[in-house]
């Protein structure tokens, strides 16, 4: 098995380091692949000097910041091409718990697509504004509503690939960048007929560093719902 951790960053200097180390320590099949987009702390600066003496730690170095749904379309075209088996995608500020990467893998075995779900087993959220809280449920409700996937965390970004989900979508014609980057990848995984499985997860907001959500990610999620399902209907979702 060969397994590969995406981690895209901008401005994670405060993270990035520890998070290697646990994520690195979780198996001796798992590599990672850090997207950084040129983050003035030098994130990337710190990546490549753990990387002298890391074999398994890779880098992409972008020119600017770009957005989450391109970095981790270029993660998935590199994990393709590098061969790798099961493709993880997570957050670089510890609201993904490294230490339930086995427990992905390990459903992985038997289902194509595996989410870590903050919202299978109640809701399992730590550090977060009630007003917030609020807005990803009823935003996750909605999802289900227009687009009718059987999941309860559509928008989480804490998932398993199998390498054979990625392949057989074009890449090159994924609609959305923010958020809904998630939502769009599960909608594009379950309308091919993948096994998907969520697995109950403690998402913990982050400690250190800032939030990059904002009005216009959910904006986008909002409306890439039935940009979605008119495509699907129509049957122009490549």
């Amino acid at each position: 098995m060969k397994a590969l951790v995406i981690i895209p960053t901008y401005n994670e200097i405060e993270n990035i380091e520890r998070l290697i180390e646990i994520v690195l320590e979780q198996s001796p099949s798992l590599e990672i692949l850090v997207l950084d987009d040129n983050s003035p702390d030098h994130t990337g600066r710190a990546v490549k000097k753990m990387m002298e003496h890391e074999s398994r730690l890779h880098l992409i170095e972008r020119p600017r910041k770009l957005g989450l749904g391109s970095a981790y379309v270029t993660g998935f075209k590199y994990a393709i091409e590098q061969g790798y088996d099961y493709i993880i995608e997570m957050d670089a500020d510890f609201s993904h718990n490294p230490k339930d990467i086995p427990r992905l893998l390990e459903a992985a075995k038997k289902y194509d697509l595996v989410i870590g779900s903050r919202y299978s087993n109640g809701v399992n959220i730590i550090n977060w504004p009630f007003r917030r809280l609020l807005i990803s449920y009823f935003a996750s409700k909605y999802v289900r509503i227009i687009t009718k996937m059987p999941i309860k965390d559509p928008t989480g970004g804490f998932k398993c690939f199998h390498r054979e989900v990625l392949e057989s979508i074009n890449l090159d014609k994924i609609l959305s960048d923010g958020y809904a980057f998630q939502i769009e990848m599960n909608f594009r995984a379950w309308a091919k007929g993948f096994r998907i499985k969520e697995i109950p997860i403690v998402f913990t907001e982050r400690l250190n560093g800032v939030s990059k959500m904002n009005r216009s990610i959910v904006w986008e999620a909002v409306w890439m719902v039935w940009n979605l399902q008119i495509r699907k209907l129509l049957g122009i979702l490549h």
